[in-house]
């Protein structure tokens, strides 16, 4: 189920989006105040945040840049102004969307879907379950068989790339380019294959003969789930 946390001082407004929300059979939470909200994302996790921006005790656009300190859940804001600076400056801290109240049920079901879809895309890029293997690049979690695999920053970057593009073989140059940022912190011509040899042996069972990290001579990389030659 579709948890929602309404923040929005509007009473009136908060209970007619709370029986919006009802309508589309979600579980959702209502603060009228940033220290209710506050409350209430301390006890549980939710899949969306409504947010309007005046509130007695706070606003919107603090409140917002705090939750994207430690959390990417998508947050729509709910407001009654209508300058564009004010809806640049809530994309621009964080916010995955800005509407005007009052705003129409149905513009408002079709945003929530629109936001819920795009975070369960981002999640489906950042987590990824290969035969015995987790990789979850947003908790950084890494294992093999159940078991923790510790991968350094780099190594992360590199394991990503490579099952982010399965099947395809990857130049050297182009993932040195991704991994070092444009050669900027790059400093040992051989730091790719070391990179590589470190990957390999953290997670292949044995090292010398990938199943999984394949070396194309003269070329690059590329990751395949194949049987071992």
């Amino acid at each position: 189920m579709i948890h929602v946390l309404v923040v929005e001082n509007d009473s009136i407004f908060n209970h007619g989006v709370a029986a919006t929300l009802k309508q589309e059979g979600y579980a959702f939470w209502q603060a009228f105040s940033i220290a209710t909200a506050e409350t209430y994302l301390r006890k549980r996790q939710f899949d969306l945040i409504l947010l309007g921006i005046d509130f007695p005790d706070g606003n919107g656009f603090d409140f917002c840049q705090t939750i994207r300190k430690h959390s990417s859940v998508p947050i729509i804001f709910l407001s009654d102004r209508s300058s564009a600076m004010d809806e640049a400056a809530a994309l621009l801290i964080g916010g995955d969307d800005y509407l005007k109240k009052p705003c129409n049920p149905l513009i408002l079901k079709a945003r929530i879907n629109v936001a819920l879809r795009r975070q369960n895309d981002r999640k489906n890029m950042q987590s990824f379950c290969i035969d015995d293997f987790l990789f979850d690049f947003e908790s950084m979690e890494f294992r093999k068989n159940g078991q923790e695999i510790v991968l350094s920053k780099t190594e992360q970057k590199l394991l990503k790339i490579l099952i982010s593009h399965q099947g395809m073989i990857l130049p050297r140059n182009k993932l040195v380019d991704k991994i070092w940022m444009g050669g900027a912190e790059y400093v040992d011509g051989n730091a790719l294959s070391v990179t590589v040899n470190r990957l390999r042996n953290k997670l292949e069972d044995h090292a010398g003969k990938p199943q999984y990290i394949h070396t194309v001579y003269g070329v690059g990389y590329l990751w395949e789930n194949r049987p071992c030659s």
